[in-house]
């Protein structure tokens, strides 16, 4: 996804894709759960590249389709910047 658009994020959506397409994401979606501090240490690199954002509902407790809306909505604060 280049900068004008936004990707399909769903459950199954990696978040290795993710951070690959938005690489700002991995320090906001700390504002979404404190638990994604995570993926800033060497152990939250290698979790990134196996889980899905179902996954990553699963580990936080943030409701699946709450994480996806959050998530989108950074995607779309970001892009308007």
């Amino acid at each position: 996804a280049s900068r004008g658009e936004n990707m399909n994020i769903t459950k199954d959506t990696r978040l290795q894709e993710l951070l690959k397409t938005y690489p700002w994401l991995k320090n906001e979606i700390t504002k979404i759960s404190p638990k994604f501090k995570l993926l800033n240490t060497p152990l939250g690199k290698v979790m990134a590249s196996k889980a899905s954002v179902a996954d990553m509902s699963e580990k936080s407790g943030v409701d699946i389709d709450l994480l996806i809306e959050q998530i989108a909505a950074l995607v779309k604060e970001h892009s308007e910047e």
